[in-house]
């Protein structure tokens, strides 16, 4: 009886991490440039007498799916999609390094470049601090131009380079802040590969009918 009672709260508790999971991935939908969570299971066998073809299924822990988002036209200057592979580098709430796809940046008061989360987007020596100006421009190698005030468009300069990585997938995981870093700690190279397009955002990649049945297959599964 105590051995039916632990595998079925075994059960519930990698289905309400799935659900966790899943309500998180609805809740993104239209987060720009997020990346959905799932649950991944392995079976384990279970050692000691009986047949050796008995198996439980456990979890392996939460995984990113890393598949590409749809890029949609904004016209927006300060919209920025990622061509392909690689990621924007941004300054996580505790000043770390990190990195994501989110490219529906703004810029603050005093004029830092920030995400739609609030976060300083990063450049060649820092977070991207812009002058005021009358005119902006990001270039598809993260080039940030501007015409200062006063100034026709023949005095354009380059004020920073947003800072642009092509991390190994497999190498990233995904922290409690939804922010992705590299699994051992360092920091990921400037990559002069990674090109953007400005006026395109990237969406999420999250499939809202998928999402939709798998939240009523968990819930079926919980009963």
């Amino acid at each position: 009886m105590d051995r039916l009672v632990f595998l079925g709260m075994t059960g519930a508790k990698h289905t309400q991490m799935a659900q966790t999971n899943n309500a998180n991935n609805l809740a993104n939908m239209s987060t720009a440039g997020f990346r959905g969570d799932f649950q991944s299971l392995i079976a384990e066998t279970i050692s000691g007498p009986g047949m050796e073809t008995r198996a439980n299924v456990v979890s392996a822990g939460t995984q990113t799916d890393f598949s590409p988002g749809a890029v949609m036209s904004t016209g927006r200057d300060l919209d920025v999609a990622i061509r392909g592979e690689g990621w924007f580098a941004v300054q996580a709430a505790d000043g770390s390094e990190a990195y994501s796809r989110r490219g529906d940046f703004s810029l603050t008061s005093d004029g830092m470049l920030i995400n739609g989360a609030g976060l300083a987007v990063l450049g060649d020596g820092g977070p991207v601090a812009i002058p005021e100006h009358q005119s902006l421009s990001i270039g598809d190698d993260g080039t940030v131009s501007i015409v200062p005030l006063g100034q026709g468009p023949e005095s354009q300069v380059i004020v920073d380079r947003i800072r642009l990585v092509n991390a190994d997938p497999a190498q990233l995981q995904k922290g409690d802040d939804g922010l992705l870093r590299l699994k051992d700690g360092s920091q990921a190279e400037t990559s002069a590969d990674v090109r953007i397009s400005a006026g395109n955002l990237e969406s999420s990649n999250v499939n809202s009918v998928d999402a939709m049945v798998n939240m009523i297959c968990l819930l079926y599964t919980s009963d």
